[in-house]
C-alpha cells in the first residue's frame, strides 16, 4: 500500500463522505447533535445552531452563551451571506471611567492603567443567543426550542469529559473566584473534572431551557439580562440591562477575493477577515505556489505575506462605525505590499492590538446539507471561560472580548461607548465553481487567518484532500516576531527557514489552531476535521 501523501498527525483518516449531510466540529457529542438535527428534518442552519449550542455544554472551556457568534453561508439558491452577533462596550464605559475603575486594582496612576484581560471591564454585550435565534428564524426549518434540545439534555443528564477538554478546564481553577462560579463549573467548587468524569451543568441547562421556551428575549430583556447586569455591576463594571436590550444581530455583506480560479469569502471588519484576504493576495502576487509544497521557500513567502497582512490589519481594522478602513483585501494593496518581501526574513511589526488574542479559545463548526446549503459558524468567549464572571445562578460564563480594546486615545481600537471590539473570529466560505462550495475555518485567535491561508493553499495549490490539508504540519507567525513550527515540520524545511533568517520556535500541536471543513461538490458531501483537538467529522 502506498504511503499517504501527507504524514497525518496521529491518524490516517480519510475525508468522510455522505449523501445527505455533513458536520465537522471539535467535539464528537456536538457533531452528533448536528447530524441528529439534520435527520430530524432540519437544514444546515438548524444543525449549525444545534451543534453550537451543544458545544456550549460539552466544550464549555471554549464557548458559551456569554460570548459572540458569527456565520458565513452559501444557501441552496446561491446566495452568499454573513451573520454577525457581536455586542459592543457598555454605553457608560468611557476610557476615563474605566481607567479610574481599574487603576486601583492594577496599583497604578489612572494615566498608566491598561485595559484588563479579565474581570467586569472586559465584558462586552454577548451576541450568541440572538445570533442563534436569528439564524434559525431567518434560514432554518425548525424552531429555536427544537434545536436547543440536544444541548439541554447534555447539560441536565450529563456527559463524560474528554482528555483535551479536561486539561483546558483546569484554567477555571484559578480564574473563577466567586463561590457561585466555582460551584457551577468546578467539581465540589474546587477542581476541574477528570477525563471520563461525568459532568452536569444544570444551571446552564435551565438557562437554555428558558431560551428554548421564551426565545432570546429572556436573555436580553428578562431575568437572565438582569443577572448578567447585576453580576458585572457588582464587580465594578458598567454593563446594564439597557445595553443588553438594545443589542441587534447584523447581516453584513461578506468581503472576498479571488485566488487562482477560486473565490474566498470572509467577514468584514470588525473581524480580521481582511487579514486572511490580504495574505492570500500577497502570496499570489509573490508566486508562493510556484515553490515546492514542502520547501522552506514556500513557507518563507507565505509567512512574509502573513506578516504584512497582520501589520496592516492590526493597524487599521476596527469597528467601521468609528473609523474608515483602507482596502486591505484588494489586489492593488497586495501588489504594493509584496514589493517589500525579499528572500530573507523581514522585521515587520505585528502592529496593533497587542498579544491578548494570540492564544484565544474558540469553537468552529461547518455543516452541509443535501439541499446545497453550506454553513461555517464560529462561537467564542475569547479566552477560555472568558472574564471569570458567571452571571448569578444562570450558569452563563461571560466573555472577556473587551480585552481587545485599548485605553490609549490614539489606538485605532481605543475603547469607546457602544463600540464593538476587534474580533478574531472568521468563518470562511470557498467557491471553486458554481457547483463546488466549501465551508471552512480554523479557530484559535491570531492562528485563524494563518490557518485559513495554509488550509486554502493546501487544497487549492497542492490539490490535497480535505483531511490531508488539515493534517499537514503548520507554522504560525507569533506576536513576538518569531516563526513557530510544529515538530513534525521536516528538518530540512526548519533548517532552510533558519538560513533565511527566521527566528524559529518549535511548539506543541495545541498551538496551531483547530480546523474544520465541509464541502458540497455537485451534490456530493464530504467533511474533514482537526487532528490536534477532539475533532469529529460526521456524515449521514
Amino acid at each position: 500500500m502506498d504511503k499517504p501523501s501527507v504524514d497525518a498527525f496521529g491518524s490516517r483518516r480519510s475525508t468522510l463522505r455522505g449523501p445527505n449531510g455533513a458536520v465537522a466540529t471539535s467535539q464528537p457529542l456536538a457533531a452528533q447533535a448536528g447530524i441528529r438535527t439534520l435527520q430530524d428534518g432540519g437544514n444546515a442552519f438548524d444543525a449549525a445552531v444545534a451543534t453550537a449550542a451543544a458545544l456550549n455544554v460539552v466544550e464549555p472551556t471554549s464557548t458559551g452563551l456569554g460570548g459572540d457568534a458569527f456565520m458565513l453561508y452559501k444557501r441552496a439558491d446561491g446566495e452568499v451571506g454573513a451573520m454577525r452577533a457581536c455586542g459592543g462596550a457598555p454605553a457608560d464605559a468611557t476610557r476615563q471611567k474605566v481607567r479610574e475603575a481599574v487603576a486601583d486594582g492594577q496599583g497604578v496612576d489612572p494615566s498608566e492603567a491598561e485595559m484588563p484581560r479579565t474581570g467586569a471591564h472586559a465584558v462586552t454585550v454577548p451576541g450568541t443567543a440572538r445570533g442563534w435565534e436569528a439564524t434559525v428564524e431567518e434560514f432554518g426549518r425548525l424552531s429555536l426550542g427544537d434545536v436547543l434540545q440536544p444541548a439541554i439534555r447534555y447539560a441536565t443528564e450529563g456527559y463524560p469529559v474528554t482528555e483535551v477538554i479536561a486539561d483546558a478546564w483546569t484554567q477555571g481553577e484559578d480564574l473563577f473566584e466567586d463561590a457561585h462560579a466555582r460551584q457551577q463549573y468546578l467539581v465540589d467548587g474546587e477542581r476541574a473534572p477528570e477525563p471520563g468524569e461525568t459532568v452536569r451543568l444544570e444551571t446552564l441547562g435551565e438557562s437554555l431551557q428558558a431560551i428554548a421556551e421564551e426565545g432570546a428575549d429572556v436573555f436580553y430583556e428578562g431575568y437572565i439580562a438582569e443577572a448578567i447586569a447585576e453580576e458585572v455591576q457588582s464587580h465594578g463594571g458598567f454593563l446594564s440591562v439597557e445595553d443588553l436590550a438594545n443589542f441587534e444581530v447584523e447581516f453584513p455583506d461578506p468581503v472576498s477575493t479571488t485566488y487562482g480560479d477560486s473565490e474566498v469569502y470572509e467577514l468584514p471588519p470588525n473581524n480580521q477577515g481582511l487579514i486572511a484576504l490580504e495574505a492570500l493576495n500577497i502570496a499570489e502576487e509573490l508566486g508562493a505556489a510556484d515553490y515546492d509544497a514542502d520547501s522552506a521557500a514556500r513557507v518563507h513567502y507565505l509567512a512574509e505575506a502573513m506578516k504584512r497582512a497582520f501589520h496592516d490589519g492590526h493597524r487599521y481594522i476596527t469597528d467601521p462605525d468609528f473609523e474608515e478602513i483602507p482596502p486591505l483585501g484588494s489586489k492593488e494593496w497586495a501588489r504594493e505590499r509584496a514589493e517589500s518581501v525579499g528572500e530573507t526574513a523581514s522585521d515587520v511589526s505585528f502592529g496593533v492590538p497587542d498579544s491578548h488574542a494570540e492564544d484565544a479559545d474558540t469553537v468552529l463548526l461547518c455543516v452541509g446539507d443535501d439541499e446545497g446549503n453550506v454553513v461555517s459558524f464560529i462561537n467564542s468567549r475569547f479566552a477560555g471561560f472568558g472574564s471569570g464572571l458567571v452571571a448569578g445562578e444562570t450558569g452563563i460564563a461571560l466573555q472577556n472580548r473587551g480585552a481587545s480594546f485599548s485605553l490609549d486615545a490614539d489606538h485605532p481600537n481605543r475603547l469607546e461607548p457602544e463600540k464593538r471590539p476587534f474580533h478574531t473570529l472568521i468563518p470562511g466560505i470557498l467557491k471553486r465553481g458554481d457547483e463546488d462550495w466549501s465551508a471552512f475555518g480554523v479557530m484559535g485567535g491570531y492562528m485563524q487567518p494563518q490557518g485559513h491561508l495554509q488550509t486554502l493553499v493546501g487544497m487549492l495549490d497542492d490539490d490535497l484532500t480535505l483531511q490531508e490539508a488539515l493534517d499537514r504540519p503548520r507554522w504560525r507567525y507569533r506576536e513576538d516576531g518569531r516563526l513557530a513550527v510544529e515538530a513534525r515540520m521536516p528538518t530540512d524545511v526548519q533548517n532552510g527557514l533558519r538560513r533565511r533568517g527566521h527566528d524559529l520556535e518549535v511548539l506543541l500541536p495545541g498551538m496551531f489552531g483547530g480546523a474544520q471543513v465541509v464541502r458540497n461538490k455537485s451534490g456530493s458531501l464530504s467533511g474533514a476535521t482537526e487532528p490536534r483537538k477532539d475533532g469529529t467529522a460526521a456524515v449521514w
